[in-house]
């Protein structure tokens, strides 16, 4: 449940924040934010130089909102978000003049002081319309943390600060007090632990809970999708007789009529023993015979691609096993929290991590692959048919994409810049010039029983290029991984 006006009331007087500092914000999630303060003297949590720090967790989840002070380590978000830079701009560096709730409304008032300004920071603490808004001191708002345009909580409104409600006629007045949690130390202490252990949706256990399941839901799925490979790869380690099986059609051709599903054949290697093979009626015998051959083909140039995915797949079951492990070991919910945020988050929203080296330039990704292994890795897994791709064509190198973006032609200087990173990471780089195929990955085939990742194009256009030093250190500040 969430914190009522009593216990409100009781955990201001005990942070007694008028006269703190704010120092830091952190915001680990989009319904939590952490006020870092510090306020010179002696009373509570003292720092090494006789002040006090605290951490001055609000959080807005419904059923859970409360403002109390955490000993919990408050995780850092992973991308800065809106609220949080907003905060670090117009509050981080503030002295909090004054602190309250609005009388019994569950509305806690910051008034800020930073030079000559002076803003106030509205908590409201309702479970369901819960919020955070940071006003002039004409009650403009500047920002807040859930935009409601309804309630007109958005940058350039105008905040109304809630009236005290009189008791409906004839109903008596609630008169609420603080819980009476277990455990020793302060009401912000125990609320601290009360929350992270019993609050329904941000409780230790309640996170865990959700761990587990997501964990089950994901390890099917993976073990499943292993289960189909390991089928797949007994099939294709029966290579050998496909093969012995296109010729002994090809042997008794004559014994195929048309539109038979399936015929009795001697096999000369089993003692004259009987088998029987399936036949595509529509097919004449000889394509029939070409049927076998071609099984044989896929079975032993994809037998090593399945080895990768089999084992990729092990790794992620393995991965998710130790991320679960990790979650029940991990005592803090915000951390849990935090992990279990970045496990959930929509494919569109998560980043793809390329192997090889990744530039970016002018909207363009350039993906380099430097050995077979890369290569090999970005052409079955992170290339479409509309990326183009370059390589030398008198030497031994990496391979170079650039990712198509729909709608847009690939430009020549950015073409030249591809093509100078596929000599570079080429064995013509010594020479500082060559020429260069390029063309789309959907002209590109694999070769046949050749080295991982070793491909034949076809429509590829012919581009010469010399290193050029002032172009490769405008490539460099692009990386991916340059600080």
């Amino acid at each position: 449940m969430s914190l009522n006006y009593a216990e409100i009331d009781l955990v201001l007087s005990e942070l007694g924040l008028a006269g703190s500092f704010i120092q830091n914000v952190q915001q680990p999630s989009f319904d939590t934010v952490a006020l870092y303060t510090y306020r010179g003297g002696t009373q509570g949590g003292e720092s090494s130089d006789g002040g006090v720090s605290r951490v001055v967790l609000i959080c807005l989840a419904p059923g859970v909102c409360r403002l109390h002070e955490t000993r919990q380590k408050v995780p850092r978000s992973e991308k800065p978000l809106r609220f949080m830079e907003f905060l670090r701009s117009r509050v981080k560096g503030s002295r909090i003049a004054e602190i309250s709730q609005l009388g019994r409304e569950r509305v806690v008032r910051l008034t800020l002081a930073r030079g000559d300004e002076t803003l106030y920071m509205y908590v409201r603490l309702w479970s369901g319309a819960a919020n955070i808004v940071v006003a002039d001191a004409e009650n403009r708002i500047l920002d807040v943390c859930y935009r409601r345009p309804k309630r007109d909580e958005v940058t350039g409104g105008t905040w109304s600060p809630p009236e005290p409600k009189p008791p409906a006629p004839g109903s008596a007045e609630k008169n609420f007090v603080p819980r009476d949690l277990p455990g020793s130390g302060s009401f912000n202490e125990k609320i601290d632990r009360w929350y992270a252990e019993h609050a329904e949706t941000l409780s230790r256990e309640a996170l865990v809970e959700e761990a587990r399941r997501i964990h089950a839901a994901r390890k099917s799925r993976l073990s499943a999708a292993l289960a189909k490979l390991e089928r797949k790869r007994e099939t294709f380690l029966q290579a050998d007789q496909f093969r012995h099986q296109g010729d002994l059609l090809t042997a008794n051709l004559w014994a195929i009529k048309p539109g038979m599903p399936s015929v009795e054949i001697v096999d000369y290697e089993r003692e004259g023993q009987k088998v029987l093979l399936e036949l595509n009626p529509r097919l004449k015998p000889q394509e029939n015979a070409a049927r076998y051959y071609e099984l044989y083909r896929k079975a032993v140039s994809g037998l090593a691609d399945l080895e990768d995915d089999i084992a990729s797949t092990r790794n992620s079951i393995e991965t998710l096993d130790r991320e679960l492990a990790e979650i029940e070991a991990e005592r803090n919910p915000l951390v849990i929290q935090k992990t279990l945020r970045k496990q959930k988050r929509p494919k569109q929203q998560i980043e793809k991590r390329y192997p090889g080296i990744t530039f970016r330039k002018d909207g363009w990704i350039f993906l380099v692959g430097r050995t077979a292994a890369e290569n090999d890795e970005l052409l079955r897994r992170h290339v479409r048919g509309l990326d183009m791709w370059l390589h030398t064509r008198d030497w031994p190198g990496g391979y170079v994409f650039v990712k198509n973006r729909p709608g847009k032609t690939i430009p020549l200087d950015i073409l030249l810049d591809a093509g100078t990173l596929a000599l570079f990471y080429s064995k013509g780089r010594k020479a500082g010039t060559a020429d260069l195929y390029y063309t789309q990955v959907k002209h590109l085939r694999r070769a046949k029983n050749a080295p991982r990742g070793t491909v034949l194009p076809s429509n590829e256009k012919n581009l010469s290029v010399k290193l050029d030093d002032s172009r490769l250190k405008s490539l460099e500040a692009c990386r991916d991984d340059a600080e």
